[in-house]
């Protein structure tokens, strides 16, 4: 079993022992597992802030092959290389398997089509770097080792990647462009919903108007933040919910045969040679507004 090995210097867990090797929720992730150790004791609290020249240490599970299986599913892998992989996500395909969703998932995908997988945590798999929601279609990065895991998921937690969205959102827009900034959080009225919330984590969310119907607008939506679901809140918020949607869309929302949102724009800098890389999927043409079903 490999391990990182340091000593405290006044800063949270977590943050110390981020590094090359390991992103800071992966760390938090091994320290609640057990995995860390402060001269000696272990310690199971990420926020917990080692005292100068205490001796710190995170042990790094063996890396080991994965329960989830490899199934020869339908996905479209626009790009790889030895370090990531660009792929297409269906609508209706969950990323990770769980509780439920054993099988058919994007991970069980992964694991057939992809020829080197990311180790972190001690379970060899795909690094996801970012989700999508199970009816969101689009554009997916996955890291195939774990150095790459690292360098990109910084990236995105710095947003220095670029993540745009189309929309199809009801009602007439108020203008060409806007951009929205609200904190969201767990939905204290349905827990398996987010909302709004003051005491939210930080959300900021910009648009642009590309075509307006009648009862409907195409959006490109730029995501600055990633949190969950927050397109479909931020848009419902402002009075224009995401078609199809069947968590936030309200009363009088156009009916739509799916969840009409689709990552069709993703840009990043590559985690070796920082060349800067771009991809586009176009979407379902559903999402041209004259073949959107009509409610």
């Amino acid at each position: 079993m490999d391990e990182i090995r340091l000593t405290g210097k006044g800063e949270r867990l977590d943050k110390l022992l981020a590094s090359d090797r390991l992103t800071r929720s992966q760390a938090a992730r091994l320290i609640k597992e057990g995995q860390a150790r402060v001269n000696g004791k272990v310690v199971k609290t990420p926020s917990y802030i080692p005292k100068n020249e205490d001796e710190v240490v995170l042990m790094l599970p063996d890396v080991r092959e994965t329960e989830d299986m490899g199934e020869d599913l339908p996905i479209q892998i626009l790009y790889q290389d030895d370090d990531l992989a660009v792929v297409i996500k269906p609508c209706g395909m969950v990323v990770h398997p769980a509780a439920g969703n054993q099988s058919g998932t994007l991970v069980n995908a992964l694991l057939y089509h992809l020829d080197s997988l990311s180790g972190i945590g001690g379970e060899r798999r795909p690094g996801i770097v970012h989700r999508l929601d199970k009816d969101t279609s689009g554009l997916l990065l996955v890291a195939k080792n774990d150095g790459a895991h690292v360098v990109l998921s910084r990236q995105l937690a710095q947003r220095r990647m670029g993540k745009h969205y189309l929309a199809v959102v009801s009602g007439q827009m108020k203008g060409e462009r806007g951009s929205i900034d609200l904190p969201i959080g767990r939905s204290q009225k349905d827990r398996k919903k987010m909302a709004v919330q003051p005491d939210g984590c930080s959300a900021q969310t910009e648009w642009a108007l590309l075509r307006q119907d009648r009862d409907r607008a195409l959006l490109d939506v730029h995501l600055i933040t990633g949190r969950t679901h927050q397109i479909r809140v931020h848009m419902a918020y402002s009075g224009h919910p995401v078609l199809g949607d069947p968590l936030y869309a309200t009363r009088g929302t156009p009916a739509a045969p799916r969840l009409m949102l689709h990552a069709w724009k993703l840009g990043f800098a590559h985690p070796k040679t920082g060349e800067w890389m771009q991809f586009e999927a176009p979407p379902d043409p559903l999402f041209k507004l004259e073949e959107v079903t009509h409610g």
